[in-house]
């Protein structure tokens, strides 16, 4: 069971910003949308499959961050995962795979194992968002 998100006793800074989600496991993405929502995201989605989370990538809203699970109905997430990368759009991976080879091309993204925790996972996206420290 996932951790709320005013459990974890740090402040986490998701107001105003768009997460784009998707996520093929329905209490699992309705858990991250509750989450986010809880500490002042809007929510693109959640997409439970690849043509939904196309739809809502070119819909023309701004996108802040995303969580994408590796494999959304045997589909591989690549494709998103490229696209936001040219946008410069920060994201997470999530797997229910004990190990995922994502290659070369994204090994420096934040690879989460289900079950998630949705605070460790906020927390990942608004320092993806702040950007590096200096």
């Amino acid at each position: 069971m996932a951790r709320s998100p005013t459990q974890s006793g740090q402040d986490i800074q998701l107001t105003g910003r768009r997460i784009f989600v998707v996520e093929d496991e329905y209490f699992l993405a309705d858990d991250i949308g509750k989450a986010f929502r809880a500490l002042g995201a809007e929510v693109a989605g959640p997409a439970g499959d690849l043509e939904d989370a196309l739809k809502i990538l070119h819909d023309g809203g701004v996108l802040d961050a995303a969580v994408l699970d590796v494999n959304i109905r045997n589909d591989m997430i690549f494709p998103i995962a490229r696209e936001l990368r040219a946008r410069g759009v920060p994201f997470v991976f999530t797997t229910g795979y004990d190990k995922i080879t994502v290659g070369p091309e994204f090994q420096d993204v934040p690879l989460l194992e289900k079950p998630i925790d949705v605070v460790v996972m906020a927390q990942k996206l608004a320092a993806l968002m702040a950007g590096p420290s200096i």
